[in-house]
């Protein structure tokens, strides 16, 4: 995947952290989204950068003790400098000069960073340090950036930094090629006052579980699960992945297959019962993001499985301030058991050609550490990139949930993987939701006629 501009089916500028090859319009869409949500508190980032910090992880300051007053930093940033990540970037980067004597000169490029990162690599363009998806760059850029291996574990990076996204670049690039900025995350997002009001005291972690907090929110008289068309895939791909795995998914996906999978056959039943249960909104699946928005809108409708940019797009659009919490996609009886979540990040690298590759990481770590990294989350209102520091509360669980996940699933977990069939595969799994198959049977059927 590229680094992308296309909004969650709306066109509103986001950035993607997918790790997914090909995707849906949902798919491409990231915590930019919350770029937009607030400028509250970016005044405030400047005051944060010499603040002691609360974090059981080494304070931002820890790396800005070097003298590098003759080193200039050319840092080519996706962010917009009136948005709240780019206030914030440039009040750090302004301390980090101020601590150390570098010179950091800042290129706000924004979204237009994606046309021509690649060209201004290959051509060793003044470039010390980038932003893009880790996906990007672990595999597109992964040529052309500095092994940050030594660096991060000099600076223990293991321990204020999530394992799994880590362990994700490694296993595209072959080291560790970035360091995370903006996390992302994906699960079921839900009101905590209908699930109080519904007598829920634990989040759902089976499928049996799930199926019952659904009915005790229908008999207090909510409707469980918000659906737009946008998320389609990663609703369904959600569940067939508990029940046989994304590597299964990924190969039906591209070969066919589906009714010889019995797994399929169960999901696909499981999901039937689920919409005959009455579990769906009102109207979905609905076009987004009519669906979601009845959340705020109506004070009826518990949840929704999508990404965590969708708790600012339903609080924008609607004016409300739903109290949200999250929850990983529970485990299905008989099924994989894994507890993985979909997730991603926007990153920073160093280019290979950097003659200040050390001041470069050591910015970088300033930026998304202690106290420097915990602005960062509560003027974005974005996942802290150091798992030390606190989620803003309307991202709630979306550290446990991180730090659960061992592997990254990619959106759809692995459904829109062929995009030659991706649109034809996400119709059917509409048709599923729309309660036109009798059988899990009949929709495995449907898929294979695909190929």
């Amino acid at each position: 995947m590229t680094l992308s501009l296309a909004g969650c089916a709306s066109g509103s500028t986001q950035t993607t952290t997918a790790a997914a090859s090909t995707t849906t319009a949902a798919g491409t869409t990231a915590a930019a989204t919350d770029s937009a949500t607030t400028t509250e508190g970016a005044a405030a980032a400047s005051d944060a950068t010499t603040a002691g910090s609360d974090s059981e992880s080494a304070d931002s300051t820890d790396f800005a003790t070097g003298d590098y007053s003759s080193v200039t930093l050319n840092y080519w940033s996706m962010w917009n400098s009136n948005e709240p990540q780019g206030e914030v970037v440039a009040a750090v980067a302004k301390a980090f000069e101020e601590k150390t004597g570098a010179t950091i000169n800042i290129e706000f490029k924004g979204r237009d960073l994606s046309q021509v990162i690649q060209t201004s690599l290959e051509a060793q363009d003044e470039v010390d340090l980038f932003e893009s998806s880790y996906q990007n760059i672990s595999k597109n850029f992964k040529d052309y950036v500095y092994d940050l291996t030594d660096m991060a574990t000099a600076a223990d990076y293991d321990s204020r930094s999530y394992a799994a996204l880590n362990q994700q670049v490694i296993d595209w690039a072959g080291f560790l090629a970035c360091i995370t900025e903006q996390p992302q995350v994906g699960g079921v997002f839900y009101n905590k006052d209908i699930f109080e009001a519904s007598g829920i005291t634990e989040t759902p972690e089976t499928w049996t579980e799930f199926l019952d907090a659904c009915q005790k929110m229908v008999d207090n008289g909510y409707q469980p699960l918000a659906l737009d068309s946008a998320y389609l895939d990663l609703a369904f791909g959600s569940h067939l992945e508990r029940v046989i795995g994304q590597d299964a998914i990924i190969n039906l996906a591209e070969n066919g297959g589906w009714s010889a999978n019995a797994g399929v056959i169960s999901a696909a039943d499981q999901i039937i019962d689920f919409v005959k249960a009455g579990y769906l909104a009102d109207g979905a699946p609905d076009e987004y993001p009519s669906s979601q928005n009845k959340i705020g809108l109506t004070g009826k409708v518990a949840m929704v499985i999508c990404a965590d940019y969708v708790v600012s797009e339903v609080n924008n659009n609607t004016g409300t301030e739903v109290n949200w919490g999250l929850f990983n996609y529970p485990s299905v009886e008989g099924g994989v058991n894994s507890m993985n979540a979909y997730a991603g990040a926007n990153s920073l690298a160093i280019t290979k050609y950097s003659q200040n590759a050390q001041a470069a990481f050591d910015f970088i770590m300033y930026l998304t550490s202690g106290t420097n990294d915990q602005t960062m989350a509560d003027t974005a209102t974005q996942i802290p990139a150091d798992p030390h520091n606190s989620e803003p509360a309307i991202k709630a669980g979306s550290i446990a949930t991180l730090e659960a996940t061992t592997t990254p699933l990619i959106w759809g977990m692995g459904i829109d993987y062929n995009s030659d069939k991706q649109t034809g595969i996400v119709d059917v799994i509409a048709q599923l939701y729309e309660g036109k198959f009798a059988s899990g049977e009949d929709f495995a059927k449907a898929l294979d006629a695909l190929y």
